[in-house]
This record gives structure tokens, C-alpha cells and sequence, in this order.
């Protein structure tokens, strides 16, 4: 019947299963001359390797090779102990900062220039030197353990000298070793799998430590030789591996195992078990290694922490090029005064040594030596503790945004994680956001709505009034139940009013749903909540549904595809089929081959236990436990055979039958007398056995829903093994497909395909699914050559389209059922093309996509779903919010345009008063014109007093406070996008782009997602942001100035990729308006002080200059000078970087519109980093000629003179940070008087105990006369006031004159809280009487 077919896949099994045959051929070729002479890497090209198993019978061969792979040994150390000082010190000086202090340090050892006792002068460097230096060693420490530990892990390995598997250290595997790993065991290379004690030749995996998803994966042994009855032989494993080179591509791989025949297996990335993978619910497996240390995909991928430069930080390292300007020119101007003054006094006091009477050095030639002088001396206006000081300012703010409880979500009980350490300061300068929408926008929660059959749609108005029963009881319910997983974190933020909520049902709700038959759930899994799995029928389709009989298949091709009941059957087979979706059971294992006892295996010491290990982290974490099978939700049989359901809201998926509602008692009943019943009503029910549930793993939203909506249909996925897949179809009975290949879904097809044998047709049948844009395309256009069928065909795709596009209009997401009948003769015919294509290494993807078109094609349409995608939580206010504070929003999605633009009006991104213009061109020039056209009706719109001169341009500022901005949206699909971002009009569409609220991108692909932010990014010089929560998003995430991953149900890739993650779009408030903004202002008020501060000091030490004959001497000793910046006023700027809040997150929130302050750079523009250096060289005058003047005429000696001065620029430096801060906390006040008592602890006891730590001079005893002096006081006074009055005046002035909007908010702020906390105070008081 089905012979050649049966042969064609028979074939592969029995090639492998011959255990008696040796290849004589392969025999031969190794034997042969031309193979002994040559070398190994001779024969594979550079792109490809060759992989001969550690056999005896490769050994000659197997020696050539291994000596060219690397070995599994690891080492992810930067230092070893030999190399760690000449590294780290090379690591170091390639800072420009550290290289400028050494030519300082390098330039006071010449003593003609020397202005600070050598080894004074070495200290700031130093100690810059000595901490980063054990930051690294402390670093790279912890690495060499854990690397150490990773490699002396055992595996079992096979030696080919013992004839048996023996203990290995993970270092001294290598390429071509045969492995063999038993459950919970971790795989320490990259291999291929050949053997798995599944029957079905299944191996599950756990692969968090790679992409971080903790739902399992399937891995696949290679195709021929999962039939095997017993463990598989090493030694007579006689084949080669051939593959790819190494890279880092986690989603793909390529190769081929050849037989012993010559004929080749195609390998893939299902072959493939990834190193720090972990093996689950398989008892034990065995693999070739192909990849070892090194060259393992998780090692190619382990880049290490992400790295950027933030907009602040580029804009500091000009600024430093004006302060290296500005101390050139301070030291020029000592020289030329240390020249005139040589000039005009020939015999100076100092001249003391002379020749011939005149003095040893030229004027000239000592104002040279004085001018590298004075670069020694004023060294300190270079601000080389800045960096360090940036480095633990962004550490802090990084542990402030990690540890703010807003960002706690309950639900995924997960909060923020910050993976870039060094770009917080930029969320608060985002100008332009770019958002994925399924996911990001709407939950991901995909909900079955409506369906459309053989044209005729389906409302289900009985699921529509269910889905609106559980969204009340989720709004009831939402501020009831506190998980029990988040009692430490709120007991450690004092948040003890919230106990009260913590009622014994919460409790035991919160301990039902995390634990299932006394066993620990280790993971949330995905798509398992009631709203998503349960569907109600609708009833007319439930009529039709009843009239499936299996004599409708007995019937002719063409009348068999021409019954509106047929075309029933099919879709619903179509669903359950033309899927990923993962079966198994709690009670049964999905494996056929006995387990071990579960006792025996590693597991926690109890349930309890590990909940309380949990509660005892600061961050709760997925903890292992023994193999259960993976689950996502659970199923009953005998439920689903019920067309009435009732509404759990329970929110447990994957009961036990002890623990799950029992229901009614068993009352069987027919499809023809199904009926749904009221809602209100709870239908019979049977009580669901052991034996009865199911556990489904989808890797998608869409797959689940799809499948629950079938069970809802009594066509339940039973079971699915690689070869076979089971549907329980109650009008059919059971039918056992016979699954032939699996098309998976990918971004280029947009569609997915299984090919399976019917059970009834006993033919090859194709059920493919995927978006209407493509599957359409693929329909059967050909006519039948009878009228009544071509006519049908033409009005199924008709109506199925106007559904389709109702569908889109209401937000639904959408997706197209077809069908495709081939003969035996034309599936051989593909499968042998097929079997090529996998085979191939260079062009595999290109072929393997030309062999998917030529199956996919002359399909017949089945229908179509509408599946709805709820909008997230606070999406809408936050979009709005977002606005307010001059950002703009764009939508980039997959999606068709209906769906897009709906949900962009259900989240407020578009407004209902909003012109929409659509850009749709057909080709390059059509798009140029369109865009033209766009462009002038935009100026016509433009306000009227703007419109006569208004010239539409590229300019980053509009885009600042949408001033120019029309009420309109820009719509613009995939193909058009790809004409838009041409060279020729690139420019004339993001012009165009600038004018408008909001754009939406539809039908956009991953790599269309990256260029669009990367050209916005570039053309208009903005600040960008990205977010998403898949795979697709990651290339914009990467793309972007800032990314941010959510923690959704699409797995880990966004997240691994971004640079903040977050669970929900709603966070995205705070993290840009609250914690962006207070991170920029900061760190550029703490900036600005420290120009200030360095200049200000340096100010006094070129002003006395003046007054000593520019001679480069300094009035006070060098210890203070070096310790003054690097010890004594080096804590209050990172403190005040750090805690000081200007406005408080409430009012932020509440007035989204401060943002633009710091969105705008206006804390750290050119111009208030000019003003502050003005403001520091007054002060540094101010102050010295206070003391100057008041010891004028005396007899003072130069350290007398230079303690008050010292005294008084410090008490400056302090006080003026007190008038800057916005806030002065107890954290503050305490580190600036910590600073004081310092300086004077360390004033004292250096003059007590050094007498001549100074030389010539000596400051021994003398700060101890000034503290004795109340002149010494009257100086420190008056000198702060004179100093810092015109800055106090002008910040008050500033404050009630002309406030701008941050010192309105201020002060709107201080009058409303003032009260309350006066209020709040006298109350305690009250209370406490």
C-alpha cells in the first residue's frame, strides 16, 4: 500500500541496526596509502571538522585529529599568578587619567623641576593603582575557583583500553570521546546524541544556564538510531561526524553522521546536547563529543558583562580636555611671571649658587623648568579620583534600583535585574522608545476568542461572557492575596501593614498553587492559567461538530474536501496536530523504559524545607529538586468530553486528584444532546482519575491556546513521540498519526508545517498554520476542473478573509489553517530532496527553505483563528505618562496592521482624534513618492502662524517637547519599511517621522527592528531605548542606547540581551521618570562639584603664585596638598552623587513633565560647567585675599599664612556642596562632619608628630598656635562667607524670581508635606504619652 514510502524510512533503521557488518569499504580507506600519508587537517577544510570517535578502530586516525582540537579544559581567568602585576599595571595605564599621574610622578623625579618630595607625589597614584588593582585580584579570584571546580567535575567516559566507561575530570575530555550521562547530570561538552534510554530516543533538557528558560527541552537522538533494544555499543559505533566550525549560534547546527556505506545523516541543532545543559527525566544517555572548552557554544557565548560609554560620560571626557587646556594655560602664565620676575630682579635671594656672578640658569630656561613645576603643583585640576568616585556612585545607584520594591512582581515573582553597570544615568535622557507589542504591551496570555470554518465564522459568545466572569474575579481578588514567596522581601522594607491581608485562605491558596502533592514546584511554567485553558464551545459549531462520522472520509477527494463537516474535522485535527506542544502525564513517565525509584534520586530534604531555604534569600530562586515531569497544565479526559464547563478560579493547572475539585458524579452524555449550559450553573461533571490527566508544554501562547481550544472539543492530544502523535477525536475515536517531519515555525516562512500519515485516509497529509499575509499566497489557485468546487474554494477564502481583517480590527491576533493531500510517490520524491538538504553544511538553510516551499504550496484553506492577546496592566497610563515627559513612542510588531493600530488605540498610543497616515508602497520609487505627498500635507496642517515660514527638518530637539509634533500616527508595513530605510529615502522618512505622535511598524522582522533604531539612533542623534520580551527583539535591544528585556513567557533571550529586565511595560514608569532622572541629575551635579572643587583648590595655590615670585611654592605642606582632594573631600561627592533627591518619586510620577530637565541635559550643560569653573577661580580669589589681607604687613611665616587659608577653601568646598544639595539627610550631614573632624585629627597629630616630613620648611606645632588664635577663626569665617554669599544669593534669588520647573515642584512639594509631617509627628507624640 505503502511501499516505497515504507522502504525509504525502513532503510535508515535497518543501516544501522546490522551489528555482524564492519565496513569493509571504510576498512580499506583507512588502510589505503593516500590516507596514511596525510595529514588530518589536509583533508577537512577550515570551515568544517571532522569528528573521529576514540575508538580503537579510528585509532591512528583519531591521534592525527585530536591534536588539532582544543582540549575541555577552561579558564575564564584574565590573570595568572605570574602575569597579574605586569597585566593588570598594562590594563591600568591604558586609562588616559593613570598615564597623566605617572608623567607627573616621572616629572618630579628631574630635580630641577621637582616641586613635592618624590615619594609624596607617587601617593594618589598609587592608591588608585592599589584599589582597582584588588578589585581585579578579588575578581578574577573568584573565576579561578570556579573554574577549577568546573573542571575537576567527573563524567563517565569511555576508554578504549579498559573497554568500559570510566570516571573523567571534565579538563581531559576531548573531541571524539563517547560519553555517557545519567539523569540530573550535567553535559560538560557539546555533543551529538546517539543513544537515550527513551524508547522514543527523547532526551529532556534543562537549559536555563544558557538562555535562561527553566521550561524543558526535547533533544532528538540521531535519525536511525533510536530503535535500539539495548544500550548502544561504543566499539561498534563505525561512523564519522562531519560539522560546522565552532561558533556561538545556540539555535543552530550543522553536520552530518556518515554511514558506514557512505550514505549521510543530516544533524541539527535537535541532535544536540549543549554543554551546562542539564539532563532531565531521561535515565541515561550517550553522545559523541564534537565541541570541547573553548570552542562550546555556551563558552563562544560567554562574552562577559555588557559594556557602553554613557552620553554623560563622553560629554566628562571632553570637559577634561578643557581643564588639561586650562591648567596649560595657568602654568604659562607662572612662567612668563617667574621669567619677568628673574628679568627684573637678576639677584634673587633664591639665585644663591653663580658662575661668573651671573646665576646658573637663564630667565628662559627657569621659566621652562617653572612651568613643569607648576604642572607637578597644580596636578590636582585633573580630576583622576573622578572616575573612580563615577565607578561607585553607578555601583550605588545600581543597588538603589535593584533593591526599590516597586519593581517587585508578584505573579512572576521576579523583580528588576540590572546587567549593564555602567549606563544607569542614561534612562534619564531616553528620547525615543521602541516597543515590541505581544508580550511587551499586551500580557501574552493567549486567549481562544473566535474561529472561522469553510468561510462560516464562529463568535463563542458563551467563552466571550467566561472570559468576563474571570476578569472580574481577578480585579476582586487582585489586591487579596499576597504570595507567601514575598513575605521576606516585605518584611525587610518594613512594610508591616500589609500583614493584615495575610488570612489563613490567602496562605493556604498561596502553598496550593506552589506546591502539588506534597512536591516543590520548581518553575512557574507558562500558559497554565484557568483563563487561557479553558474554553467554552460555541454552540452552532457544536451542532455541525456532531454530524463527524468516518464514512465522510470514505467519499472521493473532490467531494471529500467540498463538506463543510469535513473541512470541521480537519481544522480542529489541524490544531491538535500542526504543533510543539509536549504531552505527559503526572502519573505515567513519559519514557516507555523503567525508572528509577524516585527516592533513590537527589532530592531536597522535604517540600518545607526548601521553602524555607527560599524565604531565606534576598532573591528568590528556582531550586532543583527530583525529576518531575515537566508540566505546564493539566488536562481531564472526561472533563473535556463535557461541553459545559465551570469556571475554576483556583489557579491550579496540575492537581493531583487528592487535591482537585472532585465535581459532580459521572453522567455520560452524547453529542447530540450536548448543550451549553448557563455559566452560573455548574454542569455535571465526571471526577477525573490519575489516569485521565494530561500535562501540556507549549512553547508558545499561541500553541496553547490553540490546543486547549481543540480539547475544548473533545479533539484532545493524547500523546506525541517523535514518530507518533495520538488524538483522542470523541466523534472519531482514537487515531494514531504516524508523524513523518515537522516544519518548525521561523521569521523567514512565517508558518509552520507537520507531515503525518491519516490514520483514516492512509495517505501523506500537510497541516500547515501560519500568518494570513503567507499563507494565502500558498492556497491552490489552480482550478479543479469542477465549477461547484472552484466556485466553494473561492468563497471560503473570501469570507475567511473579511473575518480576518474583522478579526485584526478588534485586536485579535490571527492565524490561517490549510491542508495538502500528497501521494506516496510525491512524498518520496520531497523526502529524498529533504534528506539532502539536512545533510548539506555550506547551504543548508538556503536549501532547507527551498525544500519547505516546494511541500508548502497548493494548500486548501481549513479556516482561520482569532486568538486575543489581553493588554498588560497600566500600559495605557504609562504610554501616557511617558508622552507628557517628551518621549516619543514607536510600535514596532509582526503583526498584521489591524491588529497593530487597534491595540495602539486600546494603549493610548494613538488617540481617536488622530489622522492615520499609512505608507504602503509597492516598490522604491512608489515609496519616495508617497512620502513626498505625506511630507506637504503635513505643512499644510502645521499651526497657522508657523505655516508660512515652517520648514520640516531633521532636527533631535524637536523631538525633545513634541512642540512641531501633529495629532496623527504613521502607519507602515514590512515591505514598505525596507523601501523607507533606503539610502535615497532614509532621510525624508525620518523627517517625516518626527512630525507625527506615534509610528507603528507592522509586519516588521527582526532584522527591520534593528535598523529602524539604529537609524533613529544615528540621523537624529537621540537617546533610544528598546524593549521587548523574545527572541525577535533582541537585535533592537542590542541596537539601542538603552535595552530592556521583560521577564515574560517567551523565554530568556530579551532578557539575557538587555541591559535592564523588567517584569511588566508599567515599570518602565519609574525606571526612566524616578530612578533615570535621579541617576542623570546626580551624577552631573556630582560631576560639576568636582570641577569645582579641584579648581577652586588649585585657584589658591596659582593665586599665591603672584605673591612668590612665581617661584611654584606652596603654602602648605605636601602631605595636606595630596591628601586634600584624595582623603579629606573625596566621601562627601560620592555621598551626595549617591542620596540626593531633588524631587521625590511621588511627585515624578505625578508631574511626568520634569523629565524633560534631565531628558534635556540641562543639569550638565556646557554652559553651567563654564559658570562653575567661574564660580570656583571667584572663591579661590575670595578666599585667598581674605587671609592675604588680614595677615598683610606681618611677620607671619608661610605655613602660618597657608593653615587658614587651607582651612577656610575646605570649609568652602564643604559648604558650598551643603548649598547645592537638595537634601540633606542624616547620611550626609554625618560624612561631611566625619570630613571635618579628619581633616583637624590629622592637622593635629601630623603637627605633633612630623617634624620634618616637610623639607626645608617645618609645620611642626603650628596648626596647634592657629586653634589658639581666634584670628585663625575670624579668617575661616569670614573667608566662607565672602566666598560662598553670591552663590547663596543667586540660588535663592533663582528659587523665587525665576524657579524653574524642578524648584516649582520643590516647592509645591515642601508646602503640602510639611504639614503632614507635623501632623504625623504630633500624633506619635500623642501616642507616645
Amino acid at each position: 500500500m505503502a511501499g516505497p514510502l515504507q522502504w525509504v524510512r525502513s532503510r535508515w533503521r535497518r543501516l544501522i541496526t546490522r551489528k555482524d557488518r564492519v565496513s569493509g569499504r571504510l576498512r580499506r580507506e583507512l588502510a589505503s596509502p593516500r590516507c596514511k600519508g596525510r595529514p588530518q587537517k589536509a583533508k577537512t577544510p577550515s570551515k568544517h571538522r571532522i569528528i573521529i570517535p576514540c575508538l580503537d578502530y579510528f585509532q591512528d586516525e583519531y591521534e592525527k585529529a585530536s591534536k588539532h582540537y582544543k582540549k575541555n579544559k577552561i579558564r575564564t581567568t584574565k590573570y595568572t599568578f605570574f602575569t597579574f602585576i605586569p597585566r593588570n599595571l598594562f590594563e591600568q595605564f591604558h586609562r588616559v587619567a593613570n598615564l597623566y599621574f605617572l608623567f607627573i610622578v616621572i616629572l618630579n623625579w628631574i630635580p630641577v623641576v621637582e616641586a613635592f618630595q618624590k615619594e609624596i607625589t607617587m601617593l594618589p597614584l598609587l592608591v588608585v593603582l592599589t584599589v582597582i588593582a584588588v578589585k581585579d585580584a578579588l575578581e578574577d579570584y573568584g573565576k579561578y575557583k570556579l573554574d577549577k571546580k568546573l573542571n575537576n567535575l567527573l563524567t563517565k567516559a569511555y576508554c578504549r583500553n579498559e573497554k568500559a566507561y570510566i570516571d573523567k575530570f571534565w579538563k581531559n575530555i576531548t573531541v571524539g570521546d563517547i560519553i555517557r550521562l545519567s539523569c540530573n547530570e550535567e553535559i560538560p561538552a557539546d555533543m551529538v546524541l546517539i543513544y537515550s534510554t527513551d524508547a522514543d530516543g527523547i532526551c529532556h533538557l534543562e537549559t536555563s544556564s544558557l538562555d535562561g528558560e527553566t521550561s524543558l527541552k526535547q533533544r532528538q537522538v540521531v535519525r536511525g538510531f533510536e530503535d535500539q533494544a539495548s544500550e548502544i555499543d561504543p566499539e561498534k559505533f563505525t561512523n564519522k561526524i562531519e560539522c560546522e566550525a565552532p561558533n556561538n549560534d545556540l539555535n543552530s547546527f550543522r553536520g552530518f553522521l556518515e554511514l558506514e556505506n557512505e550514505e549521510r545523516i543530516g544533524l541539527n541543532k535537535e541532535n544536540l546536547l549543549l554543554r551546562g545543559c542539564t539532563v532531565r527525566n531521561t535515565e541515561a544517555v550517550v553522545g559523541v563529543v564534537v565541541y570541547t572548552g573553548h570552542e562550546t557554544k555556551a563558552m563562544l557565548n560567554n562574552t562577559g558583562p555588557r559594556h557602553k560609554r554613557s552620553k554623560l560620560e563622553k560629554r566628562v571626557n571632553g570637559h577634561i580636555l578643557w581643564c588639561v587646556l586650562l591648567l596649560l594655560l595657568l602654568c604659562s602664565i607662572s612662567a612668563i611671571g617667574h621669567w619677568y620676575w628673574l628679568n627684573r630682579y637678576k639677584y634673587t635671594l633664591y639665585s644663591i649658587t653663580k658662575r661668573n656672578g651671573k646665576p646658573i640658569i637663564s630667565p628662559g630656561l627657569g621659566a621652562f623648568y617653572l612651568f613643569w613645576r607648576m604642572i607637578i603643583l597644580l596636578q590636582v585640576l585633573i580630576p583622576v579620583s573622578l572616575y573612580v568616585s563615577i565607578e561607585f556612585v553607578k555601583l550605588g545607584q545600581i543597588y538603589l534600583i535593584q533593591n526599590d520594591v516597586d519593581f517587585y512582581h508578584e505573579k512572576t515573582n521576579t523583580t528588576i535585574s540590572c546587567r549593564a553597570l555602567n549606563i544607569a544615568e542614561d534612562l534619564g535622557q531616553i528620547q525615543y522608545i521602541f516597543s515590541d507589542k505581544t508580550g511587551t504591551l499586551t500580557e501574552n496570555k493567549m486567549v481562544f476568542r473566535r474561529c472561522t470554518i469553510a468561510g462560516q465564522e464562529y463568535r463563542h459568545e458563551e467563552n466571550a461572557k467566561r472570559l468576563q466572569l474571570y476578569q472580574d474575579a481577578e480585579s476582586e481578588d487582585e489586591d487579596m492575596t499576597v504570595s507567601v514567596h514575598n513575605l521576606k522581601r516585605l518584611s525587610r522594607v518594613k512594610m508591616s501593614h500589609m500583614s493584615a491581608f495575610l488570612s489563613s485562605k490567602s496562605l493556604h491558596n498561596a502553598r496550593e498553587s506552589t506546591f502539588t502533592m506534597g512536591s516543590f514546584q520548581t518553575r512557574q511554567l507558562a500558559f497554565s492559567s484557568p483563563i487561557e485553558t479553558d474554553v467554552v464551545p460555541d454552540i452552532m459549531l457544536m451542532h455541525k461538530f456532531s454530524r463527524i462520522s468516518r464514512n465522510l472520509y470514505s467519499r472521493s477527494s473532490t467531494e471529500h474536501m467540498n463538506s463543510e463537516t469535513i473541512y470541521i474535522s480537519e481544522f480542529f485535527l489541524s490544531v491538535a496536530l500542526c504543533n510543539t506542544v509536549v504531552v505527559s502525564s503526572p502519573t505515567e513517565p513519559s519514557q516507555k523504559r523503567l525508572w528509577p525509584s524516585l527516592c533513590k534520586l537527589p532530592t531536597a530534604t522535604g517540600p518545607l524545607g526548601d521553602f524555607k531555604k527560599v524565604l531565606d534569600k534576598l532573591s528568590i530562586r528556582r531550586v532543583s529538586c527530583s525529576p518531575v515531569p515537566s508540566t505546564s497544565s493539566k488536562v481531564s479526559q472526561s472533563e473535556n468530553k463535557n461541553v459545559g464547563r465551570t469556571v475554576d478560579f483556583s489557579g491550579a493547572q496540575c492537581l493531583s486528584p487528592s487535591l482537585a475539585d472532585s465535581g459532580s458524579p459521572d453522567e455520560p452524555r452524547t453529542l447530540k444532546s450536548l448543550e451549553v449550559p448557563s455559566m452560573s450553573t455548574p454542569p455535571p461533571s465526571s471526577e477525573p482519575s490519575s489516569q485521565d490527566q494530561l500535562c501540556y508544554e507549549a512553547e508558545s501562547p499561541d500553541e496553547a491556546a490553540l490546543v486547549h481550544a481543540a480539547r475544548a472539543y473533545s479533539c484532545i492530544l493524547q500523546s506525541r513521540s517523535p514518530d507518533q502523535i495520538t488524538i483522542e477525536f470523541e466523534p472519531l475515536g482514537t487515531l494514531d498519526f504516524q508523524l513523518l517531519h515537522i516544519l518548525p515555525f521561523d521569521a523567514v516562512r512565517k508558518r509552520m508545517s507537520v507531515v503525518v500519515r491519516h490514520p483514516i485516509l492512509n495517505q501523506v497529509v500537510v497541516y500547515t498554520k501560519g500568518a494570513d499575509s503567507v499563507i494565502m499566497n500558498l492556497l491552490q489557485k489552480d482550478p479543479t476542473g469542477v465549477r461547484k468546487v472552484d466556485m466553494r474554494r473561492q468563497k471560503i477564502m473570501e469570507n475567511t478573509q473579511k473575518h480576518l481583517d474583522e478579526y485584526a480590527r478588534k485586536g485579535l491576533r490571527t492565524l490561517c489553517v490549510a491542508t495538502k493531500v500528497m501521494t506516496n510517490f510525491e512524498y518520496e520524491d520531497w523526502l529524498k530532496a529533504h534528506y539532502a538538504a539536512e545533510s548539506d553544511i555550506d547551504h543548508r538553510e538556503e536549501l532547507l527553505l527551498e525544500s519547505a516551499a516546494r511541500l508548502e504550496n497548493n494548500l486548501t484553506l481549513l479556516g482561520a483563528t482569532g486568538v486575543e492577546d489581553r493588554l498588560q496592566e497600566g500600559v495605557p497610563e504609562t504610554i501616557a505618562s511617558l508622552r507628557k515627559a517628551g518621549v516619543t513612542v514607536w510600535m514596532l510588531t509582526g503583526d498584521k496592521q489591524e491588529t497593530a493600530v487597534n491595540i495602539a488605540h486600546s494603549c493610548k498610543l494613538l488617540e481617536g482624534s488622530d489622522e492615520l497616515f499609512t505608507l504602503k508602497a509597492a516598490d522604491q520609487e512608489d515609496c519616495e513618492e508617497q512620502l513626498d505627498t505625506i511630507l506637504e500635507e503635513m505643512k499644510t496642517m502645521l499651526h497657522p502662524i508657523k505655516s508660512s515660514n515652517t520648514v520640516l527638518s531633521i532636527d533631535p530637539r524637536l523631538s525633545d517637547t513634541h512642540m512641531n509634533q501633529l495629532n496623527a500616527g504613521l502607519i507602515i508595513d514590512g515591505p514598505t519599511l525596507a523601501f523607507a530605510l533606503h539610502e535615497s529615502t532614509r532621510r525624508r522618512f525620518l523627517q517625516l517621522t518626527t512630525q507625527v505622535r506615534a509610528v507603528i511598524c507592522c509586519r516588521a522582522t527582526p532584522l527591520q527592528k534593528s535598523k529602524v533604531v539604529k537609524a533613529v539612533r544615528k540621523e537624529l542623534r537621540v537617546m533610544t531605548l528598546a524593549i521587548g520580551d523574545g527572541a525577535n527583539d533582541v537585535s533592537m535591544i542590542q541596537v539601542a542606547d538603552v535595552g530592556v528585556g521583560i521577564t515574560g513567557q517567551e523565554g530568556m533571550q530579551a532578557v539575557m540581551a538587555s541591559d535592564f529586565a523588567v517584569s511588566q511595560f508599567k515599570q518602565l514608569n519609574k525606571l526612566l521618570l524616578v530612578h533615570g532622572h535621579w541617576c542623570y541629575t546626580r551624577l552631573a551635579n556630582m560631576v560639576l562639584y568636582f570641577f569645582y572643587k579641584n579648581l577652586a583648590y588649585v585657584g589658591i595655590l596659582f593665586w599665591y603664585q603672584f605673591f612668590a615670585g612665581f617661584s611654584g611654592i606652596a603654602m602648605t605642606d605636601h602631605w595636606s596638598l595630596i591628601f586634600f582632594n584624595l582623603l579629606f573631600t573625596s566621601v562627601p561627592p560620592i555621598v551626595y552623587g549617591l542620596l540626593d533627591k531633588d524631587v521625590s518619586a511621588g511627585t515624578l510620577l505625578r508631574m511626568p513633565e520634569l523629565y524633560k530637565s534631565s531628558q534635556r541635559s540641562e543639569p550638565y550643560v556646557s554652559s553651567a560647567f563654564f559658570i562653575n569653573l567661574g564660580d570656583a577661580l571667584y572663591q579661590s580669589l575670595a578666599c585667598f585675599f581674605v587671609s592675604y589681607m588680614t595677615y598683610y604687613d606681618s611677620n607671619i611665616d608661610i605655613f602660618s599664612f597657608g593653615g587658614p587659608l587651607n582651612t577656610s577653601i575646605f570649609f568652602i568646598i564643604l559648604f558650598h556642596l551643603l548649598i547645592e544639595s537638595k537634601s540633606v539627610n542624616m547620611i550626609q550631614a554625618a560624612v561631611i562632619t566625619g570630613s571635618i573632624i579628619l581633616y583637624f585629627l590629622f592637622s593635629i597629630i601630623f603637627g605633633s608628630l612630623c617634624i620634618l616630613c616637610n623639607p626645608p620648611a617645618n609645620p611642626y606645632w603650628i596648626i596647634h598656635k592657629q586653634l589658639s588664635s581666634p584670628t585663625f577663626y575670624l579668617v575661616c569665617l569670614l573667608s566662607t562667607v565672602v566666598a560662598l554669599l553670591p552663590r547663596y544669593l543667586f540660588r535663592v534669588v533663582q528659587g523665587t524670581v525665576c524657579p524653574t520647573p524642578l524648584m516649582r515642584a520643590r516647592q509645591i512639594e515642601e508646602r503640602l508635606f510639611v504639614p503632614q509631617r507635623n501632623q504625623m509627628r504630633q500624633k506619635s507624640r500623642i501616642g507616645i504619652l
